[in-house]
C-alpha cells in the first residue's frame, strides 16, 4: 500500500511540474521582445544567395544590403545582431523559435502576413525573367509549356506555379538557392528563371549566356520588401520601425543603397 501511495505522489509532483514548466514557457514566449532587448541580442536569420541583398562574403560570412540594413538597426536599438543564414522556404516558420526576425529580400504578401507581422517596406523590387541569349521568349505567353526555374517559396515560384495552371504542360522546377536554378539555365536545363530584379541583374553579368528580361513585359506587379516580425509583437515592430526611420533620416540607409545596390 504504501508504495501504491508513493507512487501516485510521485506521478501527482511530475504533472504539477509539467503544469508549471508548460505556464512558464507561454510566459516566456509571451515576452519575447523584452528578453531579447533586455539580453542587448537580435537575431536574425536570412538566406545568404540572393546579391546584391544578402550573399557569403570573401570572408565567408552572410554580407549584403540586407545584411548591413539589419546591423545599423540592431546598432539604433542598441542591440547585437546575429546573423543566421538558413533556408528562405524555412524562415517565416523559424521567427519566434531560432529567430527574432528575417531579412531576405522578402516580399509582403497576404499569406506571409497570416504567419508573421511585417516592418515598414524598405525597398521596392520587381520580378524579372532569366533566359539564354539565343531564346525567343519575350512575354507572358511565351513562358507556357517552358521549363522554369524559381527558388523555393518566393514570388517567383508563385508566379511559376500559376503558369503552369494557365498551361499543364509547363514544367516546374523550384530550388533551395536561386542561384542553383540559375546554374540549371546556363547548362540548358531550364529555359527561363523568374527572380527579383537586382539579383537578376547579378547572374546576368556572372553569366555572359545569359539576359535579363523586364517584368513590366510580362505583367510582374511591383513588390515590396519588409522584415518579417513576430506575430503581435508591438513592441518589436515599434523599435524596428523607428530604427529603420532613423537609418533613412541620418542618411544610412541611402550609403547602404549606394554601396551594395547602385553599384551592381
Amino acid at each position: 500500500m504504501k508504495k501504491k501511495i508513493i507512487a501516485f505522489m510521485i506521478t501527482v509532483v511530475c504533472i504539477l511540474n509539467l503544469c508549471s514548466c508548460g505556464k512558464g514557457q507561454e510566459k516566456a514566449k509571451a515576452s519575447t521582445s523584452d528578453d531579447l532587448l533586455s539580453e542587448g541580442k537580435l537575431i536574425v536569420g536570412t538566406n545568404a544567395s540572393f546579391p546584391p541583398f544578402e550573399y557569403i562574403g570573401k570572408d565567408g560570412k552572410p554580407d549584403g544590403f540586407d545584411i548591413a540594413l539589419a546591423k545599423a538597426i540592431g546598432k539604433e536599438m542598441k542591440v547585437d545582431v546575429e546573423i543566421q543564414d538558413m533556408e528562405f522556404d524555412s524562415l517565416v516558420a523559424s521567427i519566434g523559435s531560432k529567430i527574432d526576425i528575417a531579412i531576405a529580400g522578402m516580399t509582403v504578401t497576404n499569406e506571409r502576413q497570416k504567419a508573421v507581422d511585417f516592418s515598414n517596406s524598405y525597398y521596392d523590387a520587381v520580378q524579372c525573367v532569366l533566359i539564354p541569349k539565343d531564346s525567343k521568349i519575350a512575354n507572358h505567353d511565351d513562358l507556357k509549356g517552358k521549363k522554369i526555374g524559381s527558388q523555393m517559396g518566393t514570388t517567383g515560384d508563385s508566379l511559376s506555379e500559376n503558369i503552369k495552371k494557365e498551361d499543364d504542360t509547363t514544367t516546374i522546377s523550384t530550388y533551395d538557392k536561386a542561384i542553383d536554378a540559375v546554374n540549371d539555365l546556363v547548362n540548358g536545363r531550364l529555359d527561363a528563371v523568374i527572380l527579383d530584379k537586382n539579383p537578376a541583374t547579378v547572374f546576368a553579368k556572372q553569366y555572359e549566356t545569359i539576359e535579363v528580361l523586364n517584368g513590366s513585359d510580362f505583367g510582374f506587379q511591383t513588390e515590396h520588401y519588409a522584415i518579417a516580425l513576430p506575430k503581435k509583437d508591438e513592441k518589436l515592430a515599434g523599435k524596428v520601425n523607428d530604427a529603420l526611420e532613423k537609418i533613412k533620416e541620418n542618411g544610412t540607409f541611402d550609403e547602404l543603397v549606394k554601396k551594395y545596390i547602385e553599384t551592381e
